[in-house]
């Protein structure tokens, strides 16, 4: 596999490398990255650079004996005899949606079709324990959003979260499996779905992860999963939880993400109803259908917004002002002189990509690219 990434082969061994000391989360990471030229000189630094870097000296002496024990070329190597890409916060096949939250991860790993599987995406998540009532639900509504042209995205966990993904495969549709632990074979968690990761991937869907290879899957890890489930999707489905379900947490951190939650409503009478009628009291919208899902969205046809959301440039013109907006954003007459055309013909491309999803104006006649 491929690693997506506009960073130089040369640095992403860097980010890896540096993504291995789990004490470098999301702010740590971003500090480093805007102190250092680059990550090569990031994991090099002495103990000063990184103290100047807003790294704690304690920290910075921790990571440095670390550091000791990785070979980034042997990482790499790793990497790629189990098929795993790369792809860093610097790059624009980062996930858009993703890219939007507080504390986005600074790079992922993955195995499968990144781009295809994460253009539009809802998040399905609920009890372990789940009930025939929530098994049918959740084959109705989340293979009915498939159908549709909507991938599929939940954590890989027994229960609905397993049913979610199956009802994806069942509709040949796109699914995400969003892992607490590193996505080679022998990490995967629970081992007991080893055989359903292979099977979403087989069947061109995705296994995700901010964790690095080998990484096992510490409890503490599931919450920071939970916020990458939700930051991937336009809304977060659940289905069956209780009031203490980690569930909730993915749609906490939806509604921290201004994302839309949606919830369905069950039995009164039984525990893993209390969390979603809570949801629904406090504002989710009440989902009996996957019809509910593609209004709330505010989605006509899902597959045709797939299609535009995944497109490539289709004209010279196109790939031309995405390689000029791949760096920063510019006017559209920055744009014409650059390219040398008229001002007419660099305005009738932009608005073919607008609707493509391609470029954004975000006002005065600036671009930037989605």
């Amino acid at each position: 596999m491929s690693i997506i990434t506009h960073v130089s082969q040369k640095d992403v061994k860097y980010w890896v490398a540096l993504s291995l000391f789990l004490k470098f989360g999301p702010r740590r990471f971003q500090r480093l990255r805007e102190y250092f030229p680059d990550m090569q000189a990031a994991f090099c630094a002495d103990a000063a650079g990184l103290r100047n870097a807003g790294i704690s000296q304690a920290l910075a002496a921790e990571f440095i004996a670390r550091r000791e024990t990785i070979n980034p070329d042997f990482e790499m190597e790793k990497l790629a005899r189990e098929q795993i890409g790369v792809v860093t916060l610097a790059d624009s096949a980062y996930p858009a949606l993703l890219k939007e939250i507080y504390d986005a991860p600074p790079l992922l790993y993955y195995r499968g079709s990144l781009q295809k599987n994460t253009a539009l995406c809802l998040a399905v998540v609920g009890s372990r324990k789940y009930s025939s009532y929530g098994q049918r639900v959740t084959e109705t509504i989340a293979g009915g959003a498939s159908e549709a042209g909507i991938s599929i995205v939940s954590g890989l966990a027994l229960g609905i979260d397993a049913l979610a993904h199956e009802a994806a495969l069942a509709q040949r549709g796109a699914t995400v499996a969003v892992l607490g632990s590193g996505i080679n074979d022998a990490a995967i968690y629970p081992a007991t779905n080893r055989g359903l990761a292979r099977r979403i991937i087989a069947h061109g869907g995705l296994l995700l992860s901010e964790f690095p290879y080998g990484t096992p899957a510490f409890k503490y890890h599931f919450p920071q999963r939970n916020r990458v489930i939700a930051g991937l999707c336009a809304g977060t489905l659940v289905i069956e939880a209780s009031e203490k379900s980690g569930a909730l947490i993915t749609a906490r951190h939806a509604l921290e993400a201004g994302r839309e939650v949606f919830a369905v409503p069950g039995d009164i009478f039984r525990i893993n109803s209390a969390g979603t009628h809570n949801l629904i009291k406090n504002g989710a919208i009440v989902t009996t259908s996957a019809q509910d899902i593609l209004d709330g969205l505010g989605i006509v046809n899902a597959k045709a917004t797939v299609a535009a959301r995944t497109s490539l440039p289709a004209t010279k013109i196109e790939s031309d002002i995405t390689k000029l907006l791949r760096t920063e954003s510019l006017h559209i007459n920055q744009l014409a002189r650059s390219l040398a055309l008229d001002t007419a013909a660099v305005n009738a491309t932009l608005l073919t990509m607008e609707l493509k999803r391609m470029v954004r104006n975000t006002g005065g006649g600036n671009y930037v690219l989605t």
